[in-house]
């Protein structure tokens, strides 16, 4: 049993190293990741806007900790632990060999090494994630600057760079698990309580003061300016958009809502409204015949409003119509794909209706854009 001086001792051994911030920045940017990766690898469409949510909150996070890196206490400084290759070479020679010559209160050389590189490729993510959010679904910041083939080569660096975080993170856990075996110590504990054991091999540092001032009114100047920014450039207008429903034309509105939809025309390509529009008398098993003035007017219209005429991902994606069936929408490979999982019950419910009742789940169908965020099952077609 410890007598009352073993105790004192033992807390005056024990030394603050991980200050408030640190601790809640990494368990916050943690949840942020987790989050990300789960919506991101695991989970679907409906998904995406608490993926972005994830990304963005991330890079706020990433952003605070450079500041704080640059204003916190001794620890948090990049000054502190940031070092050149040769340190670098001489830890990992250390723990190859199982020495215990210097011990690094802090970050040690290849931890610093990965902390640097973690807050590069989030910030590399962040990016990719905004170049992919604007060229691929037209909105954000990039929006009005990004085509979609630019934010569908984004997409693929994108994904590649968080298969690249996923191994970093597995390499940071391996090397938290064989550091705290090493020096016989709890890494993941030091950064709940921020604190660890003073031991005489110690690396001195000099000591700084955290300088709270200065990081927050630089820290509300920047959001304000990030948030002004982002603010004005989503403002923009987008080029290559949709033609708007209060745009569509008049006899095409009137006479194709009358038994279904006025689909957006983005939603086909030229070649299969002019198809359509030329079998009317077997529309679906129907007869739609229109007088030939009437039916001239909306295929033109429809034409030149096709799928070509936008840059959208609906309109990308569905312009590769099936050969067998190429003037519907539903028989697409990527209509397909996206529905797949949906029960067949779900479509024949009254709040769906039909396969082609797009607007039912998709808030933004009539302009074309069928953006994630806007997709939203009826609870009585998923009961």
């Amino acid at each position: 049993m410890q007598t009352a001086r073993q105790t004192e001792t033992t807390r005056a051994a024990r030394v603050r190293v991980w200050d408030l911030f640190i601790r809640v920045f990494h368990w916050c940017l943690v949840a942020c990741v987790t989050v990300a990766a789960a919506t991101g690898f695991l989970l679907g469409p409906r998904w995406t806007p608490l993926h972005l949510i994830a990304g963005l909150l991330a890079l706020a996070l990433v952003g605070a900790r450079i500041l704080w890196g640059l204003c916190g206490p001794t620890h948090a400084r990049f000054a502190s632990f940031v070092r050149g290759p040769g340190p670098v070479l001489a830890h990992l020679r250390a723990v190859l060999k199982n020495t215990h010559e210097r011990r690094y209160l802090g970050h040690n050389p290849l931890g610093a090494l990965m902390v640097v590189t973690l807050i590069l490729a989030i910030l590399a993510l962040g990016w990719t994630g905004l170049e992919v959010w604007g060229g691929m679904l037209k909105a954000g910041p990039l929006a009005f600057d990004t085509s979609f083939d630019t934010g569908l080569f984004y997409r693929h660096v994108h994904q590649a760079i968080a298969i690249a975080v996923l191994v970093l993170i597995a390499l940071h856990l391996g090397g938290v698990i064989l550091e705290s075996r090493r020096e016989k110590e709890s890494l993941v504990s030091a950064m709940i309580d921020g604190e660890k054991p003073a031991r005489p091999n110690d690396v001195a540092l000099p000591e700084r003061r955290a300088r709270p001032r200065p990081a927050l009114i630089l820290g509300a100047a920047l959001a304000v300016l990030a948030g002004s920014a982002g603010f004005g450039f989503s403002s923009l207008p987008v080029p290559n958009l949709p033609v708007t429903p209060a745009h569509f034309d008049p006899a095409y509105a009137s006479e194709c809502s009358d038994c279904h939809e006025a689909y957006n025309p983005t939603l086909l390509p030229a070649a299969s409204w002019k198809q359509l529009m030329a079998t009317l008398g077997d529309h679906f098993g129907e007869d739609a015949s229109l007088d030939p003035a009437t039916t001239q007017q909306i295929s033109t219209w429809l034409q030149a409003h096709a799928a070509e005429s936008a840059d959208t991902l609906a309109a990308h994606v569905l312009r590769r119509v099936s050969a067998e069936h190429p003037d519907q929408i539903t028989a697409t490979r990527f209509w397909k794909w996206m529905h797949g999982g949906i029960p067949e019950e779900t479509f024949k419910s009254a709040a769906v209706g039909a396969r082609g009742h797009c607007s039912a789940c998709h808030a933004d169908a009539a302009a074309g854009l069928f953006r994630p965020a806007s997709i939203s099952v009826p609870e009585e077609a998923e009961n």
